[in-house]
């Protein structure tokens, strides 16, 4: 094995925001499903199930939560509709966490040329997240209610083989914890039975090379800085 191409594929992992609208073929995505089905999970309890969408399946359900999406924005009080089953952030930001995400997000807009206060243009973008970015497939992820914390980690590195998998064959993605406050729309529109919980979302297609958005890259901290060595 050519270590060289397993990093590259790590290295070019991005999440993109804007997708051409090539399909991807079905085959390709059984090949992707199936090899990353390879990775590790406490007792071999493999506890992922996936919901492929595409068509009709997959446009349906961006309009029915960009719907959503406008309506909480036009009366907040329809957030008690829309809650996350699990706390994917933290109750209470500190630092450094804190400052990481508010790199992201202001870097994000500032390449977007949104500015701070600008509600419109922010809703606009995080409406985005609902469309797929354009992507031709949606993967929604679920697990079972009775399993344990452990097996989101489980979780975490099935959906890691997905993205490598798919960089591979010269496709991106974009992992999205936005749809989990979504999460009492997507699970009955892709037939999730009710013992099921909603992890996260996925885009997955071609790059959209000429989109200004793909050209944000965020940072990462160096090794040393969270790395102790205990020799």
């Amino acid at each position: 094995m050519n270590p060289s191409e397993v990093d590259a594929a790590i290295r070019s992992r991005m999440s993109t925001r804007a997708f051409t609208t090539q399909p991807v073929q079905r085959q390709t995505l059984h090949d992707i499903l199936e090899v990353a089905s390879r990775a590790p999970s406490g007792t071999n309890t493999q506890p992922w199930k996936v919901y492929v969408l595409q068509g009709e399946r997959r446009d349906s359900l961006v309009h029915k939560v960009c719907a959503a999406h406008d309506a909480l924005r036009a009366n907040p009080e329809l957030a008690a509709q829309y809650r996350e089953e699990y706390d994917y952030y933290p109750e209470k930001w500190v630092s450094p966490y804190i400052d990481r995400r508010r790199e992201n997000g202001w870097g994000l807009y500032a390449l977007l040329g949104i500015a701070e206060g600008d509600r419109d243009k922010m809703h606009a973008q995080h409406q985005r997240n609902y469309c797929f970015f354009d992507a031709p497939v949606g993967l929604m992820f679920t697990i079972d209610r009775v399993m344990g914390r452990g097996s989101l980690l489980d979780y975490g590195m099935f959906l890691q083989n997905i993205m490598l998998a798919a960089r591979a064959r010269g496709l991106h993605t974009c992992a999205q914890a936005a749809w989990n406050g979504f999460s009492s729309i997507v699970l009955p529109h892709i037939g999730a039975k009710g013992e099921e919980m909603l992890v996260c979302g996925m885009a997955l297609g071609y790059a959209d090379a000429s989109e200004k958005v793909n050209s944000f890259i965020t940072p990462r901290v160096s090794v040393d800085e969270f790395t102790h060595w205990l020799d």
